[in-house]
């Protein structure tokens, strides 16, 4: 028999919940308030799991959460919310909750959580002690969004905050893995140390070592002075690596040495120099597919990639615009020094179609140019640049196309490509194979439930191909 005990001054809903489970096998208690929650947990050894509400009459149910770790840290607890909230569910799991799920529940989730979180011994080991000073404002405030995408994101953001873990970051240009990585450094105990980023893509090699690494006066034609590297700087924060699938191989060897060893020289030195840094990267690119090439070290993608993040494109959490559109509205307009403007039904009707090849950095772009050429109170179409250019969507007509779609695929592509010329030369063939590959996988994926042998059968592939794929895209 587990003992259950549910935290929630919605008694019908409490109620609701524990008929969902087998009463020969799972014992519920109840309490309406966080209060009472710290002597119940204390006087009962035989506790196997606590089901936590976040808003309660009088004590937030993170607070409770925080002083049920404190009184038993390997107690499992659940934490239910009645709002989606990116930041509740960073700190949440931060705080050592075992998972975090909102209303309205999806009944086999919670099942699933329930069920998962009583199999723990109750003399497990006890898990790392949780950052002090969980009251501050941890800065989470841009990751915007209620969709479960961001909420999953916000809830591993919070499980590897507490730990030092590498941390590799997946994601199409634009999506705000650099937002990201700052919400994992500040919530983390490095948070009073330096956040410092640097992105791989944009510097040649040498300039890009010296930047990392810093360099002895004299070690190369220009170096005037001793300058002092970013790994040096960061030491007891977090240095964060964008475009990490860019680094030549010299410089992966270098950073797959601090990696293991937490020491460098500078370029041109020979003293070794010891570093604390925590370590997050980042990629638009398939790093499996830049080994299998030859371009990046399978032992540094390990060292990486010890803790992982996908971060959807805009496209596949579509639901997310609208609080994005009304969050970047009220930023740029008090930096334009205007009033906010509304966003015409029509206009938002039309983002909410559009396929978003740029991301989130597209869509704020778009806001800001729209805030600065609207000339009424409203941010009509043909404000935006990408309704301007003729970027409208364009609906595929199977009927009529037969076996042939490379003119209506040319009409998806042509309005965005003086974009990806700007934004990605060099790129641009890759990021379109790449890009089209995942959403036909994806698409298909979701058609068949997650069906693989479907799947490779529909699309003409095998299934070590389709395996591949997978694990490349990461469409689990």
């Amino acid at each position: 028999m587990k003992n259950i005990l549910l935290v929630d001054d919605d008694t019908d809903l409490s109620r609701s919940l524990a008929d969902l489970f087998d009463s020969e096998k799972f014992k519920f208690d109840f309490l309406e308030d966080g209060t009472e929650v710290s002597n119940y947990v204390t006087d009962r050894d035989d506790l196997d799991l606590v089901m936590l509400d976040v808003n309660l009459p009088t004590l937030s149910g993170l607070d409770v959460l925080k002083q049920i770790k404190e009184l038993k840290s390997s107690l499992p607890v659940i934490v239910i919310s009645g709002f989606v909230s990116t930041e509740n569910a960073i700190e949440a799991m931060r705080e050592g909750a075992f998972e975090y799920l909102t209303k309205p529940f999806e009944i086999d989730k919670l099942i699933d959580s329930v069920n998962k979180a009583c199999g723990f011994s109750r003399h497990a080991v006890v898990p790392a002690a949780p950052v002090t000073d969980a009251t501050e404002h941890h800065g989470i405030d841009e990751i915007i969004g209620k969709s479960p995408e961001i909420v999953e994101i916000a809830k591993l953001i919070g499980q590897v905050a507490k730990t030092d873990a590498t941390v590799l970051i997946f994601g199409e240009s634009g999506t705000g893995k650099e937002l990201v990585a700052r919400a994992i450094h500040r919530n983390s105990k490095r948070r009073n140390g330096k956040f410092l980023s640097a992105n791989c893509a944009a510097l040649h090699e040498t300039l890009l070592e010296s930047e990392m690494f810093g360099h002895e006066k004299g070690a190369f034609t220009g170096a005037y002075f001793k300058r002092i590297g970013k790994f040096e700087q960061a030491d007891n924060g977090t240095l964060f690596l964008d475009e990490i699938a860019d680094m030549s191989m010299l410089t992966q060897s270098k950073l797959l040495r601090v990696l293991q060893e937490k020491c460098f020289e500078r370029v041109g030195g020979n003293d070794s120099i010891d570093v604390d840094v925590r370590m997050i990267a980042a990629t638009n690119k398939s790093l499996v597919q830049s080994m299998k090439e030859g371009a990046f070290r399978v032992d540094l993608f390990y060292r990486l990639k010890v803790f992982s993040i996908f971060i959807p494109p805009l496209r596949e959490r579509r639901s997310d615009i609208p609080l994005l559109v009304e969050y970047f509205v009220k930023k740029i307009s008090g930096q334009l020094g205007q009033p906010p403007k509304d966003l015409s039904k029509k206009a938002m009707a039309q983002l909410m179609k559009y396929h978003w090849p740029g991301n989130v950095r597209e869509l704020e772009n778009n806001i800001h140019t729209g805030l600065v050429m609207s000339k009424g109170d409203s941010i009509l179409p043909e404000d935006l640049p990408i309704f301007a250019e003729g970027g409208e969507n364009v609906e595929l007509d199977l009927d009529t196309l037969k076996d042939d779609y490379t003119e209506t695929f040319g009409k998806i592509v042509e309005p965005v490509m003086p974009k990806l010329i700007a934004n990605s030369p060099g790129q641009i063939y890759h990021f379109l194979e790449s890009a089209f590959e995942r959403a036909v996988i994806s698409s298909c994926l979701k058609h068949f439930d997650g069906n693989q042998v479907k799947t490779s059968e529909t699309l003409g592939i095998s299934r070590n191909t389709l395996r591949d794929r997978i694990s490349r895209y990461g469409l689990y």
